[in-house]
């Protein structure tokens, strides 16, 4: 058993033991997920470019609010997969092959411009 997969137990776990899997419908986890993202986010919001890069070993309260908001993302992404019968590693895989064909290392290279047909 892959550490994703133990993850993905123990939160089925922990929501069984509380009766909540049935508040954790795609839906639900999707928003929540959402909601963690954007508490995230606020952790960036007013930092400098500089700043973010070095929050993690400058900012020791900040980084361990980042850490919690890492969890909670992970842990809702990790869920609403598990859900959804979703083999996280092979999706993330997928969508690596498919920007490798969108985006050759040639024409991209040192470029944030969008493929063609992104919007």
């Amino acid at each position: 058993m892959s550490d994703l997969d133990a993850l993905a137990r123990r939160l089925d776990q922990f929501a069984d033991a509380r009766d909540w899997a049935q508040f954790h419908t795609p839906k639900n986890l999707a928003m929540a997920l959402a909601g963690e993202v954007g508490e995230l986010v606020a952790e960036f919001q007013w930092l400098t470019p500089e700043q973010a890069t070095t929050v993690m070993t400058e900012d020791t309260e900040a980084a361990a609010r980042i850490r919690l908001e890492l969890g909670d993302v992970t842990n809702y992404l990790v869920r609403l997969a598990d859900v959804l019968g979703v083999d996280l590693i092979q999706a993330a895989n997928a969508k690596i092959n498919a920007n490798e064909k969108r985006y050759s290392a040639d024409t991209y290279r040192g470029s944030a411009r969008k493929a063609p047909g992104d919007h």
